[in-house]
This record gives C-alpha cells, structure tokens and sequence, in this order.
C-alpha cells in the first residue's frame, strides 16, 4: 500500500514508533532497543504529524479517541478483530471471549486472541483494553506493566478511579 515514513515519540511509558504515509498510519509500537528502530523513508506526513499530537494529547488525558486514517495488511477476519477493537470505549475492557462473541462466534476466541496479539497499531486500534474472561491482565506485546498502566490511565481519567488492577 505504499513505503511507511517513520518517526519517534518519546510517551510516558517509552518511545514509540510511528510509521505512516500521506494517507494513513500502519503502525504504532513501542521500541525498547535499538534493533527494533525500522529505517524506512525519511520525512513526516501530515497524518504522522496529526498522529504525534494525538498521542500527546492522550497521555495529556485530553483526548479519549483517535481521529486517524489507519491500515494494516492482513486477513479479511483479521480486519474485521482490529476494525472491532476500535469499538471498545475509552476506559472500558472487554474478555477474549466478549471480543470472540462481536465477531460473532465464540468458537473463533484463539484465533480473535492470536490476531489481537498481531495488532502493529498500539493505542490507536486498542488491543490493550482487551483481558482475560477472569478479569485478569493476559499477553501485550509492549509488556504487560504498559498495558497496566495504559488501562489504569484511561480509567483514572474516564472514572476518576486511581488503581483498577
């Protein structure tokens, strides 16, 4: 679909990397070393630029929704589990299962999981305000203080609770 410009933001929780193109964001992760810096073309788009002060404003508390153009290749039932995870409000989490269920079939709960855990856009398409059937925090690929801290965050801000987990 098109060479991904990159670029860096410094969050709270670690740097990121941003990776777009004049028309959407394709991906959204977090580095904690240097050999995961991906060396694609250089410049910033405007949709990278609007994707930095987004985040800024999120982790501000400022802003509960992203308003981005994204775009990841994959499977059309891959799709479908990110497109449904972009449902999931601010501040709420729902099971493996509920996600499964959305999809329309609890039998497809492994691979709603397994594509969950594929998500390349953090945040954005938010994989991590998905949890176990017993409430518990389970797999997140920037590491599991992150998704605390990511699902503690938007709770504070969206109920004033201070510690959810």
């Amino acid at each position: 679909m098109g060479e991904l410009h990159y670029t860096y933001y410094e969050s709270p929780i670690g740097l990121l990397q941003i990776g777009g193109t004049n028309q959407y964001i394709g991906e959204l992760s977090f580095v904690d070393n240097k050999d995961q810096f991906t060396h694609g073309e250089p410049g910033i788009t405007e949709i990278m630029h609007q994707c930095t002060e987004q985040l800024i404003e999120y982790f501000h508390g400022k802003r509960r929704h992203f308003d981005l153009p994204v775009h990841q290749d994959g499977t059309d039932f891959q799709v479908r589990v990110w497109n449904k995870l972009m449902d999931i409000e601010y501040g709420k989490t729902i099971s493996y299962l509920d996600l499964a269920k959305k999809l329309g079939d609890p039998k497809v709960i492994r691979a709603a999981a397994t594509t969950n855990g594929k998500n390349k856009i953090a945040l954005i398409v938010p994989c991590h305000r998905v949890i176990g059937s017993d409430r518990s925090l389970t797999g997140y690929s920037g590491g599991m203080w992150r998704k605390k801290w990511l699902l503690q965050h938007e709770f504070k801000i969206a109920h004033g609770v201070q510690t959810l987990f």
